[in-house]
């Protein structure tokens, strides 16, 4: 692995002061998850420009970029053959119906991501991101009960803690809330499970222990329900939005059988995991070891370079979709469905992962980045350290009796104390998470938990 240069801000002037963008921003843009009585005054960071793991904010100052962007920028900023083979499509052809046309980047990309997936995962619906990737396999789930003539079996199972997107269908099936939503949810489409994270088990309760708890759930669920009425369990390998939260070692496998015995469609969210996260292409298989009947996927398919998801279906599944001589239309998809552009842009997105062995850096470099993540759990601030390949969190704990109020406010002079540093996390309440780009090095490393470490001694004293 060749790390990236250190580069200067460009050159380039800017056209518009600072405060005429914020003033701006501030009376125009909706930014996603604002909050409502005070976002007009939100202070955002203007972005300049970036490369490698690296952001430059209008002054000249320079971060790591701990989140990756939002879970997504696997190779890095600044790659120019990206550029390159994005400008060169959207000149060749920028669109074309999915409805009625296919083209050369679409049907490359689905063969290949057909061969990356597990089992017999090998149909691709492409979507505009992860949410809609997720609606896309919930409506499947729908399609397929109704197909059936099954019109019960539609309840969605998912877990506390869990996010599967901001469209309706994705957000009913999203449990992290910790505030008080004004959003409507579909409340007869899905049954939540109680909590997964080992973190939170009693004192006492071993590990595996837990995870004999946590698939009970699962079965008491399907007992009290019947199995005849839940169409589906969606679960992330890993709850990224949730505070990076693990499972036990054992419980996918577990309750991939259960779902199969009741004839449960499995649907693995691996917007995050997926695309090199955890080392390989898909998590499913290779670190949890089962084989879904549904993938959703985003994020990392194209680094974050464009937007673009993917819903990838089992053949099994699709064997019992389709239907000979039966015009049952299956009417999902989107005017931006395997849009030829960003299909290019996932096309190079994969080849540089591979020319570079992004995903064999990834399995050679995770000991490191998480012994450094364990590391901090010694710290009086943390509750809990914990990550999976290239994921980490940091759970505060303020005291015992700690109040919203006040684990917000740890979570917020983290936030600023690690950027005031040169370095930016994801901050979710309490707990500071992190996705770096995949192309970080040791040397890298070592300076973003060294930041994390002070501003952490930093937050003590304030505290």
């Amino acid at each position: 692995m060749t790390p990236f240069q250190d580069l200067p801000p460009s050159a380039m002037p800017n056209t518009m002061a600072d405060d005429e963008l914020f003033a701006l921003d501030r009376a125009h843009h909706l930014h996603p998850w604002a909050a409502m009585h005070e976002f007009r005054a939100y202070d955002h960071m203007l972005a300049q420009e970036a490369q490698g793991i690296y952001l430059w904010d209008r002054q000249g100052r320079r971060y790591i970029d701990g989140p990756g962007g939002m879970w997504c920028v696997q190779i890095g900023y600044g790659r120019a053959e990206m550029a390159e083979a994005i400008g060169a499509q959207a000149l060749k052809l920028p669109y074309s119906s999915p409805w009625t046309n296919t083209t050369e980047p679409v049907t490359l990309l689905a063969e290949k991501i057909a061969k990356m997936a597990p089992g017999d995962l090998n149909t691709v619906l492409f979507t505009t991101g992860g949410s809609t990737a997720v609606d896309t396999a919930l409506r499947t789930v729908h399609f397929l009960n109704n197909r059936l003539g099954r019109p019960e079996k539609k309840i969605i199972l998912a877990r506390e803690k869990g996010y599967h997107g901001s469209t309706y269908l994705a957000a009913s099936v999203s449990g992290k809330e910790r505030d008080r939503s004004r959003f409507d949810i579909e409340k007869r489409l899905v049954h939540f499970l109680p909590d997964v994270n080992p973190y939170r088990r009693h004192k006492g309760t071993s590990i595996a222990a837990w995870c004999d708890e946590k698939v009970a759930d699962l079965e008491h669920a399907i007992t009290t329900i019947g199995a005849d009425k839940i169409g589906a369990f969606i679960a992330e390998p890993i709850l990224c939005s949730g505070g990076v939260v693990i499972p036990p070692d054992g419980y996918h496998k577990r309750t991939r059988e259960i779902c199969a015995k009741h004839d449960i469609l499995y649907i693995s969210d691996e917007v995050v995991t997926g695309f090199g996260r955890l080392g390989h292409w898909f998590a499913s298989k290779e670190v949890f070891d089962i084989e879904p009947d549904i993938i959703t996927c985003a994020k990392g398919l194209t680094s974050g370079y464009l937007p673009m998801g993917a819903c990838i279906l089992s053949d099994r599944l699709m064997e019992r979709m389709e239907s000979p001589g039966d015009p049952a239309l299956f009417s999902v998809g989107y005017t931006y469905s395997a849009h030829p552009v960003c299909c290019a842009a996932a096309l190079k997105n994969i080849e540089i992962i591979e020319r570079e062995n992004i995903l064999e850096h990834v399995r050679e470099i995770t000991p490191y980045f998480q012994s450094r993540v364990s590391d901090l759990a010694d710290h009086p601030m943390v509750g809990d350290a914990r990550g999976a390949g290239l994921l980490g969190c940091l759970e505060g704990t303020p005291d015992r009796d700690a109040s919203l109020d006040d684990e917000r406010k740890l979570g917020a002079l983290l936030d600023a104390a690690c950027e005031e540093r040169g370095l930016l996390v994801r901050p979710l309440i309490n707990m500071a998470v992190f996705s770096p780009p995949l192309i970080i090095t040791k040397p890298e490393i070592d300076t973003m938990f060294d930041i994390l470490e002070e501003a952490l001694d930093e937050v003590e004293k304030a505290m």
